[in-house]
């Protein structure tokens, strides 16, 4: 017997179609320096019909890569939908990593056209000239850039203008690549990860899901996380397919100007990396503002510490905590609790019915789920990346998984709990420290903003904690007493005898904990580190 289904490709056009026509009146508000501006999604269905026309008269082809070097607002959100749709290939370029990273990225995809906001033509200027694929530049904003020879700069608004608001979109297959994002290249080069219509479209249906970010057209959604970064977790596309309004902070991400915006944009809804929540947290504690608004707001990225999720619960805001990678596209799992599961909260949540799981040892043993067993987690399924792009990697795949990394154990009902990153687990005398754990803790303590804990080589026990902190304003502390705080948490044999006091905790171009770099400086001797020698495991 054969199906009688109609065989229906899953293409972001159709996201678009829904969203522009069935949401029509639902909003996208972005952040100015005056206030905000907002536009409908039929206006964005509009503006990306015209965008297509403009990038194929400037010869981008089905399958071309079509470069962002842009903040998160309206426009940027036009460009998700014009190039996937057209048959093109979303590129967006990570703004935060270093300049040579950046050039090295768009050369390796083969980028040719590029859409940059005005805002961020002085850090792409002097990185053009080591982008030799360039061939387009098209400024949001005012098109004041002096590009070297061969690249004609346009403005966004006046490209567009002359085009119709309808669109001939091809009928591309739903294998067919959409978008693409590199890796942070933190441990090495940056890797490519391609992502096809179908794989966005099934996430995007998964994230608004009622145990993920329950979406609805009654939602506003306020999306911190970069659009940059990992096509921001899904939600633009999650949004035009609820209905749910989305409010884009553009470049005002401190936390008074990003107040400003919450009290102005009144989302219920929101999501974010650790640090981002963690400043903003600190500016409403000293400074009365309006975001009252939110409900929920879900973090990712790192973990989240229980001293965040504390604070944010006393200000009556829910922290969900989530787990992904650039490699997942990025939603593995979600923690959405039950009343009787509380304590799961700061678990990485529940492995969602799309994606596979499993745990295994050092000897390539399938460990159980029971709770206990911890292992490195490897993951497969629809929208799990199954290679990088132009390069091998047999290291980072077992058997047809994706060896992720990151290590911690799995409960019997699918609560996820990473104790670590497998190269930042600290071994101990034969046994192991969660880093992660550590820092935890410290960061409960009411002197403590930041901390970070590495392993150093020991002579006797191999490697042993070192804690960096960094206190907050006007809350000293001694590494005696962030010792003795810790020694309520963890075992006697985990306490760090090595300390040291900083300015700030490296972080990645996403906002997470940059231990290469820590290692680096620690070896070149710029932290001042204080050994108890009485203090021995």
């Amino acid at each position: 017997m054969h199906s009688t289904m109609q065989d229906v490709p899953l293409r972001i056009r159709r996201i678009l179609d829904h969203g522009g026509t069935v949401h029509a009146t639902s909003t996208v508000t972005t952040a100015t320096p005056t206030g905000t501006r907002s536009g409908t999604y039929a206006q964005v269905r509009e503006n990306a019909a015209r965008l297509a026309h403009a990038l194929r008269a400037l010869g981008a082809s089905p399958g071309d890569p079509v470069a962002t070097f842009m903040w998160n607002n309206q426009e940027h959100l036009e460009a998700y939908f014009a190039v996937p749709c057209m048959g093109a290939v979303l590129h967006p370029l990570n703004i935060r990593l270093p300049g040579e990273q950046i050039t090295w990225i768009a050369r390796h995809a083969g980028d040719r056209i590029l859409i940059v906001d005005d805002t961020l033509v002085p850090l792409l200027a002097p990185l053009l000239p080591d982008m030799p694929g360039i061939r387009h530049v098209i400024v949001n904003g005012r098109a004041d850039l002096q590009a070297p020879d061969g690249i004609e700069v346009h403005s966004y608004a006046s490209l567009l203008e002359p085009y119709p608001t309808g669109y001939d979109w091809p009928e591309t297959s739903e294998h067919q690549a959409a978008a693409m994002c590199y890796t942070s290249g933190t441990t090495d080069d940056p890797k490519g990860v391609v992502y096809s219509h179908r794989s966005i479209y099934l996430q995007s249906m998964a994230v608004a899901m009622p145990d993920t970010f329950a979406l609805s057209t009654a939602d506003t959604l306020l999306a911190i996380v970069p659009q940059f970064h990992v096509l921001a977790w899904n939600l633009p596309y999650s949004a035009f397919l609820t209905g749910a309004s989305v409010a884009m902070p553009d470049r005002f991400l401190a936390p008074e100007p990003l107040a400003a915006f919450i009290a102005a944009s009144r989302p219920n809804k929101g999501a974010g990396v650790p640090t981002v929540w963690q400043g903003l947290l600190d500016h409403v504690r000293t400074h009365p503002s309006d975001i009252t608004s939110l409900q929920e707001a879900v973090v990712g990225g790192s973990a989240c510490p229980p001293s965040l999720m504390q604070g944010y619960d006393d200000l009556g805001i829910t922290l969900l905590h989530a787990w992904g990678m650039t490699e997942t596209s990025p939603l593995g799992t979600f923690s959405r609790p039950p009343a009787d599961r509380q304590e799961m909260r700061l678990s990485q949540g529940r492995l969602l019915a799309q994606v596979e799981a499993r745990l295994i040892d050092d000897e390539d043993r399938e460990l159980p789920f029971d709770g206990k067993s911890v292992g490195e987690l490897e993951t497969r399924g629809p929208w799990v990346t199954g290679s990088y792009h132009g390069v091998e990697a047999p290291d980072k795949f077992h058997d047809g998984w994706l060896r992720t990394g990151d290590v911690g154990y799995i409960t019997p009902d699918g609560y996820l709990i990473l104790t670590d990153r497998a190269k930042d687990v600290i071994k101990s005398g034969g046994e192991w420290i969660s880093s992660v754990e550590l820092e935890n803790h410290l960061m409960s303590h009411p002197s403590v903003a930041e901390a970070a804990v590495i392993g150093v080589p020991d002579e006797k026990w191999g490697e042993r904690p070192l804690a960096l902190v960094v206190l907050r304003d006007g809350h000293p502390a001694t590494a005696g007493e962030l010792r003795e705080f810790l020694s309520a948490h963890v075992a006697r044999w985990q306490l760090p005898e090595r300390w040291a006091f900083i300015a700030e905790v490296p972080k990645t171009s996403v906002g997470k904990i940059d231990k290469k770099l820590i290692r680096l400086r620690h070896a070149d001797g710029a932290y001042r580190v204080t050994l108890n020698p009485s203090a021995t495991p």
